[in-house]
């Protein structure tokens, strides 16, 4: 690949673009790649990985970039780094670039999985502070700069296989501050909020070029309670987050939502969860082109293979369903930036496996949706040019193979 076409991406207005083209996405989750690549015996997989989701044309992946106190850890403690573990995000970062697949790279989480914001305050209480809940890591001095020192040791990183520092390569899509924040202990929001104001403004000081996400579930909050009937449950409403006030802070880039209906309405399949799919997806487009702006990335959601009733052709139906809803906003040049599907797994790590696994070489007409939705999006990337404005999209080549859902 030419390096001259392997170019940052940008946000101008609600849409993400690359060398004045816009970039829609269709991409996948992966978040154990760096674990996996840390071991001789398991890198393979992520190359796997990797080649399966090029052979379909997805184009960005989203994988974690920490892994905090845990079994393989990177930050072994505060600062403390195991520079075997480093260097196979380095792999995974140079691996993605030879099958022209961008990262969305997490930074920390808010599940105990990997570490999370419980490893932090372990970590605070062994060094003596006096902490009382796992959501002191959003409000504490200490742990903030815990964190802190993390995206600086992550952003300033030399890859030591391609000698480009990350905060340089446009391998990388974007920043994601934490997988899934919430803090429940307080329902206003005013702690998520300020931590949320912190840590864009921190990440953007030490790295201008690259975009930036929270990591949000997309859930509405105090300040908009007129969009709390969208939200999947009333708990929802209560676990500190707030979908319009967080990301109109200063350094997000792009709002992210995820889509669980299977977890958050009902484990019964049903076409129940296609429709509520449906509209919260169209309510946050709708959103973020309103009132913040921006593009919006659904960036996980799937149907788990445990659940009561579940066969594959209803995964297919979520999946078309999130695609087309997703088209429907392309072809008019919305807010809709594109999706990541939880979760991609090569063949052999079914161990792995939480419900969510897509082994595209064992689900023939799953892989065929994706591909045809890579195909269009494609297109309508190549078609156009940002300074068009969409009006190319009256090309009839165009038409056929974007617009089109009978093709």
């Amino acid at each position: 690949m030419e390096d001259d076409a392997w170019q940052m991406v940008e946000k101008q207005g609600n849409q993400f673009v690359v060398n004045d083209r816009p970039f829609y996405i269709n991409g996948f989750n992966t978040y154990w790649l760096m674990a996996f690549a840390a071991d001789q015996s398991t890198r393979g997989k992520v190359t796997d990985a990797f080649k399966q989701a090029s052979s379909v044309g997805l184009t960005v992946c989203r994988t974690w970039a920490f892994n905090d106190g845990q079994w393989r850890a990177l930050q072994k403690s505060p600062s403390v780094y195991d520079e075997e573990v480093f260097k196979a995000l380095d792999f995974v970062v140079s691996e993605a670039k030879k099958y022209k697949i961008r990262l969305i790279l997490s930074l920390s989480n808010n599940w105990d999985a990997y570490g999370g914001k419980a490893q932090y305050v372990k970590w605070g209480k062994a060094a003596g502070l006096n902490l009382t809940s796992d959501d002191d890591f959003f409000s504490n001095p200490t742990l903030r700069g815990y964190y802190r020192a993390h995206v600086k040791t992550v952003l300033n990183r030399i890859n030591t296989l391609t000698n480009i520092t990350y905060k340089e390569d446009p391998t990388i899509f974007a920043w994601e501050l934490m997988n899934e924040p919430r803090c429940t202990s307080d329902p206003s929001g005013d702690k998520l909020q300020a931590w949320i104001q912190e840590m864009a403004v921190y990440v953007k000081s030490i790295d201008p070029k690259h975009l930036v996400e929270i990591g949000l579930e997309g859930f509405y909050g105090p300040s908009t309670p007129n969009k709390v009937q969208f939200n999947p449950n009333t708990h929802a409403q209560q676990v500190g987050t707030d979908f319009i006030r967080n990301h109109q802070v200063l350094g997000v880039d792009f709002a992210s939502v995820h889509i669980y209906a299977d977890s958050w309405i009902s484990q019964s399949i049903s076409d129940a969860l296609l429709q509520f799919t449906k509209s919260w997806m169209e309510v946050h487009i709708e959103d973020a082109e309103k009132y913040l702006g921006m593009p919006v990335v659904f960036t996980e959601f799937g149907v788990s293979a445990n659940d009561p009733g579940y066969n594959p052709s209803f995964r297919d139906n979520l999946l078309s369903t999130v695609y087309k809803t997703l088209l429907n906003s392309t072809k008019k040049g919305g807010s809709g930036g594109g999706s990541l599907f939880w979760q991609l797994f090569p063949e052999g790590t079914d161990y792995m496996n939480d419900g969510y696994a897509i082994v595209l070489s064992k689900s023939s007409s799953t892989s065929n949706i994706i591909s045809l939705h890579s195909s269009r999006l494609a297109a309508f990337n190549s078609f156009c040019t940002w300074k068009c404005r969409w009006g190319c999209k009256k090309n009839h080549a165009l038409e056929t193979s974007l617009c089109n859902e009978d093709v």
